[in-house]
């Protein structure tokens, strides 16, 4: 495997040789004991047990040496070492073991077959399948098991069917297959067909409808066994338990509950815990849980680590910490789950001093460590600890995997492969979708084409995990046709496929297609309709999310907290306030609107609606993150109220929250906003100074802004002339505003030639420099620039007004002759200009891009479509309602004292967010101060 990247020094210098030495023991094993029929046993059983423990610990090396140090072998030695290899994730090294035995072993042949099946190489396990000289019905079994593990349900029910005969395990076997594929229906036929079921049977198919979260059917599944007078055993009544944790119906727990107690389970510790853990799977059951746990007879070691890991998981880290105390053993278990809860919640240096405390640490603690320290970003301190590991597991490798890969490591993540590869090993199926990711996120397309070779090698290129994150991966890669390829070849497709591809079409913007997938799915989870609603709600379309929303609450499927924010995304886009109250009410009936995510969004929501409820919502948190204190900040800053947004700011700095770069552009948005040029300059120098943040180019876009607008346009462009970095269009762009408000035209001139090499297609440039040309009455210049646009195919993109009334929303494009009512809005218009005029409104035709006469300018400028939308809105609304209206480009001059003075004479109040900012027009005067 060849990767087009520098690789470094791998870590764990000092095992390096491992294969080199283990090669080198079976050349030695070889060399002592020639292929012969082994004896059945030779009173080895000692070294077999020391064996199959070191494999247990990863330790395979030490395994080998007590495996080569026996005098003799007998069939139990050498089953335990081809165990010990398969178990490890080392089928090939287990193989050339099991080809000293001469004539092989049916029960060898079998444990090879499943290494390989755990593996995913289910090639290699076929081909030790079809060498076999003799199979019985437990090697069919692995075989068909294979099948089974690695998602090929064709096969399994193919090779099943073909079994010359057939036991318990086989149909448990093919009825788990189905299971795990999700397909109930097919599980049901098979299971009602099986000539004789046990307890597995039953367990089996509970557990299925649980994976498709069938939870009631699950349930009715053990009622049904229990009518049918088969007793239940301790794993039906574990999964049923399970089941019972979704269902949230308590009474349905009290009947399990005294089941148990009649069928004498109550003091059984596994049952017990089991019904611990029905109770902690809800926060809001949290305190029963605690007040059975302190009533159960029996506890173990898993007992103890359930209870404090619900505790720190709900965010009680200091009852988590009282439990562990009092626990009398401290397992590891019980320490590990505390030392992941210490990590979970941030407190990494005592859950590493924990760690430390820990006799000898199994390996789920030191794969605990190092997932904690990587939770918590501590990259270097994982690699330090995955370096000391004495011994790893495949869990190890993929946890650093995926630790690089989410830590924006993603080279590392995939050098880290390349060291698992060369050691002999086969990544798990985890460490090839870690890999992947790594891959996605640096678009490595070409080290991703290697990597799947590795999974094909691997043989488990048609595992729907390896599918999905390959569909992933190629579609970051902008690499539609091995998607498609991918997705069409694969033998089972679960939801998650179909969600990988639904996203992978979004990301490459065929919608249409994605839509059209998304119908044809068989069935649809959360993700799926969060997928799509996301993917219209992203194009604009925010009209087709809220339908498809519809279509889900009829679907009887709840939506999560992304969906909910999404959604009030497009209610603040739209301005729809209705809209947003109707998705506020939902978060409610779900108890979801106290959580951070929708209390951020419901804020920004309202803000953008006009709404006094963004501050309510604010003030009734009692959690904020971050994201909240920006959101506030960048409200006022949109509404043009910049001492306000200062004043959030002063309480976050109190609350101890640091500032991010989000919270000094919101900062410096505000301070432009209302001329507040040295609070400005103050804000824009404490990033470093005070914080130690690097300014971004929208911070520097900002002090452009809010330089320019306040007159000082030759200090805007020094200011760009000094940056350390190179400008981009949005900072030119604001230089180029800054002039026509103060009909700079030198500056301007500078400014657009830089605008038109950068971005020669956004005609908004070009409209810009024309109304600076025609404000000056330059003509001839306004002639060059339509000209200009004309040979670069740019057109300017029409002025939209919209505004949301009754549930409808209605939109207007400035000389509207579509809407059902213009003529009664031109009407409206026109008498307003008569009475507007009376008292003194002036049109100002320098707005008029045209050389034409003044009445022609003067008509020009009267259907401009905020106007149309503010005579609509007058039209149609009760005297005395506010009007809120939306627009896509930035207000002109003459809209602006317009609707001033509308606002005067009708006693309106009138709210308008235009593409820059919000004003709000009250007895004739704007909130704005004219200053935008």
């Amino acid at each position: 495997m060849v990767f087009p990247i520098k690789w470094s020094k791998p870590p764990m210098a000092h095992r390096q040789h491992l294969r080199r030495l283990l090669s080198s023991a079976a050349a030695r094993a070889a060399a002592q004991i020639p292929a012969w029929r082994v004896p059945m046993s030779s009173g080895t059983s000692a070294q077999s047990a020391r064996i199959r423990e070191l494999a247990r610990l990863g330790r395979l090396l030490e395994a080998r040496e007590v495996f080569d140090a026996m005098p003799d072998h007998d069939i139990i030695a050498w089953k335990s070492m081809i165990f010990a290899y398969c178990n490890n994730g080392m089928p090939d090294a287990a193989r050339s073991l099991a080809d000293m035995i001469s004539g092989g072993n049916l029960r060898t042949g079998t444990i090879l077959l499943s290494g390989y099946a755990r593996a995913g190489r289910v090639r290699d396990a076929r081909r030790v399948f079809d060498e076999m000289p003799v199979r019985n019905t437990v090697a069919w079994n692995a075989m068909v098991t294979c099948y089974v593990q690695n998602g090929d349900i064709t096969l399994a029910r193919r090779l099943f069917d073909a079994m010359p005969s057939r036991d318990v395990s086989s149909w448990n076997t093919m009825l788990t297959g189905y299971c795990h594929s999700r397909q109930m229906v097919d599980a049901r036929n098979l299971f009602q067909k099986m000539p004789e079921r046990n307890m597995v049977s039953w367990t089996v198919m509970i557990s299925g409808y649980i994976l498709i979260e069938q939870h009631g059917k699950a349930w009715d599944m053990f009622r049904t066994m229990h009518y049918e007078g088969v007793p239940p055993e301790q794993p039906n009544l574990v999964s049923v338990l399970s089941a019972i944790s979704h269902l949230g119906n308590l009474n349905i727990l009290e009947s399990i509950h005294a089941l148990v107690h009649k069928t004498g389970f109550e003091r059984d510790v596994v049952i017990g815990t089991a019904i611990l853990n029905v109770y902690t799977r809800g926060v809001s059951m949290l305190d029963t849980a605690v007040k059975f746990f302190e009533g159960m007879i029996e506890r173990n070691e898993y007992t103890w680590s359930t209870m404090i890991a619900a505790l720190s998981q709900s965010g009680r880290i200091d009852d988590a910490i009282a439990i562990y105390q009092r626990d009398p053993l401290k397992s590891v278990p019980s320490r590990t789950a505390m030392l992941t809860g210490l990590a979970r919640c941030g407190r990494i240096n005592l859950a590493r001093t924990l760690f430390d405390q820990i006799p000898r640490p199994n390996i789920v603690s030191w794969n605990a460590m190092i997932t904690g320290y990587m939770q918590n970003e501590m990259v270097d301190e994982a690699e330090e600890l995955f370096n000391r590991m004495p011994f790893r597991n495949t869990i190890s490798w993929a946890g650093m995997i995926a630790g690089y890969a989410q830590n924006a490591r993603s080279e590392e993540a995939l050098v880290l492969l390349q060291v698992l590869h060369r050691k002999g090993m086969l990544p798990s199926l985890s460490s090839l979708t870690s890999s992947f990711f790594a891959c996605s996120n640096i678009e490595a397309l070409e080290t991703g084409k290697q990597v799947h070779s590795l999974a094909v090698k691997a043989g488990c290129q048609f595992n729907s995990y390896v599918c999905n994150s390959l569909i992933t991966m190629y579609a970051k890669c902008r690499h539609i046709g091995f998607v498609r390829q991918i997705f069409d070849r694969m033998e089972v497709k679960d939801t998650v496929s179909y969600n990988s591809y639904i996203t992978a079409l979004v990301q490459n913007s065929m919608l249409e297609e994605a839509r059209d997938t998304f119908n044809k799915m068989p069935s649809r989870d959360v993700v799926s309709w969060t997928t799509i609603i996301s993917a219209y709600a992203q194009v604009d379309q925010g009209n087709e999310a809220v339908e498809i929303f519809r279509s889900m609450l009829q679907d009887h499927t709840l939506p999560s907290s992304p969906i909910l924010t999404i959604l009030l995304g497009v209610g603040g886009n739209l301005g729809a306030s209705k809209l947003g109250q109707q998705i506020h009410t939902v978060a409610v009936k779900l108890g979801m609107d106290s959580g951070l995510i929708v209390a951020n969004a419901l804020i920004s929501m309202y803000f953008k609606c006009v709404s006094e409820d963004s501050l309510k919502i604010f003030h009734s948190m009692e959690e904020r993150d971050i994201f909240t204190w920006n959101t506030v900040i960048t409200g006022y800053a949109q509404h043009g109220l910049g001492r306000e947004a200062i004043g959030v700011y002063r309480q976050m700095e109190s609350a101890g929250v640091l500032p991010n770069e989000v919270t000094f552009v919101g900062l410096l948005h505000a301070c432009s906003h209302s001329g507040l040029v040295d609070e400005g300059r103050k804000f824009f120098k404490s990033m470093s100074s005070d914080y130690g943040l690097t300014p971004l180019l929208e911070h520097y876009a900002c002090m452009v802004d809010l330089l320019g607008r306040a007159g000082d346009v030759q200090g805007a462009e020094q200011f760009i002339y000094d940056m350390p970095i190179e400008p981009d269009a949005v900072i030119w762009s604001a230089l180029l505003g800054a002039c026509k408000i103060h009909k700079n035209v030198e500056i301007s001139r500078r400014a657009a030639e830089k605008l038109f090499s950068i971005e020669p297609s956004n005609a908004g440039n070009y409209v810009m420099l024309s109304n600076i040309y025609s404000s000056q009455g330059m003509w001839d210049e306004v002639a060059k620039v339509r000209k200009l646009m004309k040979e670069q195919g740019v057109n300017k993109e029409p002025g939209c007004s919209w505004m949301q009334i009754k549930n409808r929303m209605h939109s207007f494009v400035t000389g509207d002759e579509e809407h059902e009512q213009i003529h009664d809005i031109y009407a409206t218009l026109r008498e307003l200009y008569t009475l507007l005029k009376a008292t003194g409104y002036v049109p100002d035709t320098e707005f008029v891009l045209h050389d034409i006469d003044e009445e022609q300018k003067e008509s020009s400028l009267m259907y401009h479509s905020e106007k149309l939308a503010v005579a609509y809105g007058l039209l149609v609304t009760p005297k005395g309602l506010p009007i809120q209206i939306m627009k896509n480009l930035r207000i002109c001059g003459d809209c602006h004292t317009f609707i001033k003075f509308v606002s005067h004479v009708t006693k309106r109040e009138i709210d308008i967010r235009d593409g820059n900012r919000f004003h709000h027009f009250r007895d004739g005067n704007c909130s704005c101060g004219d200053f935008w």
